[in-house]
């Protein structure tokens, strides 16, 4: 199925050059002289790279399908991480490559979204926000700083994250996995 250039929308996954790309922007450009162009903000899916790129007006790009599906994550055996689906109670092994930076967020039975393009696994997302235990961090004392200093804690999946000094080991915190940051202390 194609779509044309005129009929672009932020979201909307298209196959170009071979690679499946998300828009994340777009603009069509009328000039005073010549034929109407569309810039587009493209987001490769597979390496997560943006780049501009620039079509002709009416031009026509293949459409892709996407789907998002909720998998729970189960367990790591050291080669890959097993989901499996939550409906169908059907299992899948991913590689640790696949997974990528997703796998510090990941715990045992948390749902985490695949998003598939045309029946092939594109890429794993974890939950916006993660419950987890720190398992290491220096200890704080007061007086350390001026105002709301932060140190390094290292969590259970293994991830570092910087947190307040009034936090100490075996506390539970939540992280916004979009940019590992501290939100709160749960």
């Amino acid at each position: 199925m194609s779509v044309s250039t005129n009929n672009l929308k932020n979201g909307m996954a298209i196959s170009y050059d071979g690679k499946t790309w998300v828009i994340v922007e777009f603009q069509h450009v009328k000039p005073g002289k010549g034929g109407a162009f569309v810039r587009t903000k493209l987001k490769e899916l597979r390496s997560g790279r943006v780049v501009d790129i620039t079509f002709r007006g009416g031009e026509k790009l293949d459409d892709v399908r996407l789907e998002n599906k909720n998998l729970q994550y189960l367990y790591n055996d050291g080669i890959g991480y097993h989901f499996m689906d939550t409906e169908t109670y059907e299992q899948f092994e991913l590689s640790a490559e696949f997974v990528g930076e997703a796998a510090k967020w990941l715990k045992e039975n948390d749902v985490a979204t695949v998003l598939s393009a045309d029946g092939e696994m594109m890429g794993v997302e974890p939950p916006m926000f993660v419950d987890l235990e720190i398992t290491e961090t220096d200890p704080g004392f007061k007086g350390d700083t001026v105002q709301g200093g932060t140190k390094p804690a290292t969590l259970e999946t293994g991830a570092v994250v910087a947190v307040p000094m009034f936090l100490n080991s075996g506390d539970k915190i939540r992280v916004d996995t979009r940019d590992g940051r501290y939100v709160t202390r749960v």
